[in-house]
């Protein structure tokens, strides 16, 4: 029995085919783009000691500090599981304290602008060891990591996710010791939701029910 692979005519168009994309973007902003303040936040989340800023709020140049954020990459915090895209926590035994960043895409609804896209909501979960979250001078980790993350993203214009908009903050309790904070921000899709039409040359093949 042979079956026909289809071929598709019309280019794919749907907001689910651009989530990786808008969160290497949302990764960019955050991590690369704006220093200093990208290299605060990566302090924030790999050195969890109490003087990890100065008085003023600035990275303390420790050289054992600044030589971990120095060498820590967005590919880094992704491999050693200090960024995770999935909804879950893994705990390895005798694994070190880590601080956490949660990215989901929730919410997605249909647009007023284009019927293919949709509108979505951006969740950025911050968890923290409640034993790290005093920073002295009645600074809190969380909030302190809240303020750089949406002190960039709120208002900012992404490529494929519009303009990021502000809706809310939430207090997350996940254990005895692992607590924080979800930022939450409105996104409208638009025009650059799309894949490439793949064309097939093959137009049948042998159905593995033959």
């Amino acid at each position: 029995m042979r079956s026909k692979r289809r071929t598709y005519t019309n280019e794919l168009k749907s907001s689910f085919l651009s989530c990786e994309k808008d969160t290497e973007t949302i990764l960019k902003k955050l991590f690369v783009e704006n220093h200093p303040y990208s290299d605060i936040l990566k302090g924030l989340i790999v050195v969890n000691t109490p003087d990890i800023l100065t008085a003023s709020g600035d990275l303390n140049n420790n050289p054992e500090y600044m030589k971990k954020i120095n060498e820590m990459s967005v590919k880094k915090l992704r491999d050693q599981e200090y960024i995770r895209l999935e909804p879950r926590l893994n705990f390895k035994e005798n694994n070190e304290v880590k601080s956490y960043i949660l990215i989901t895409f929730d919410g997605f609804s249909p647009t007023d602008k284009n019927d293919y896209y949709r509108d979505c909501v951006v969740m950025i979960d911050i968890i923290c060891h409640v034993d790290y979250w005093d920073l002295g001078n009645f600074r809190i980790r969380p909030f302190r990591i809240a303020g750089i993350i949406d002190g960039i993203l709120n208002g900012s214009k992404m490529s494929g996710l519009g303009t990021l908009a502000f809706m809310g903050c939430n207090e997350i309790v996940l254990s005895e010791e692992l607590a924080g904070y979800c930022l939450t921000y409105a996104a409208v899709h638009g025009i650059d939701d799309a894949v490439e039409e793949v064309e097939n040359d093959e137009s049948e093949e042998e159905s593995p029910t033959s």
